[in-house]
């Protein structure tokens, strides 16, 4: 069993504030996350899972889970996390805000306006940085494109993949209803996986051949 290593995973979504009151977020659960935290556990890896708003789980044994609510909170914690780099991986699963209000309202907005406008900015690449705290940082990131064909959805990651410099890339969608990934890299690809049981099992393998053998 390993018992000195360990990986970083980020789940959920991220909340950006609209006032006091509201936020702006997205529909991702947490799930894969949940499942890889439990996967790596399983592989004897001591795991910290960053958790967003997501749906309810239940507590995990053995792993340090720390909870999060806002995208501000997020980049706090990976930066906490990340700077002593005693991490030899990160799986970045969470479905960070890419926009944020431009201005934050300091009181809660009133539910009789008949137009609200919001001007919206786009929010800092957090998965950028991973590799400027340790080069040798394994980083995984994810490209969820919900109803794209395989061509585009591939297309897409491998920017992702090239442009954050990461190591893999999980490319998924749910066209139809249906669940699909790939897990891929500069030069090739797996899959495609229709469950993410599945997809999970083979990621963690790849991690853990890569840096825990």
């Amino acid at each position: 069993m390993i018992t000195d290593k360990k990986i970083l995973i980020t789940a959920g979504p991220t909340w950006v504030a609209i006032d006091q009151a509201r936020v702006i977020s997205n529909i991702a659960t947490g799930e894969t996350g949940f499942l890889l935290a439990k996967r790596f556990k399983k592989l004897g890896i001591k795991v910290t899972l960053l958790l967003g708003p997501g749906q309810f789980y239940s507590p995990l044994e053995g792993i340090k889970v720390v909870n999060f609510k806002y995208f501000a909170q997020l980049k706090q914690l990976l930066t906490t996390e990340l700077k002593d780099k005693r991490y030899l991986a990160i799986v970045h699963a969470a479905a960070v805000s890419d926009y944020q209000p431009k201005k934050i309202n300091e009181h809660k907005l009133s539910s009789q306006l008949k137009n609200l406008k919001i001007d919206l900015v786009p929010t800092e690449k957090l998965i950028n940085s991973f590799k400027s705290y340790n080069k040798n940082l394994f980083t995984v990131g994810f490209k969820f494109e919900p109803s794209a064909i395989e061509k585009v959805l591939l297309k897409k990651a491998a920017n992702l993949l090239k442009k954050a410099n990461l190591d893999l890339v999980v490319a998924n969608s749910c066209k139809n209803s249906c669940y699909r990934a790939y897990i891929l890299n500069e030069k090739n690809k797996i899959g495609p996986f229709l469950s993410k049981n599945e997809m999970v099992k083979t990621l963690a393998k790849i991690v853990e051949k890569k840096y825990y053998d």
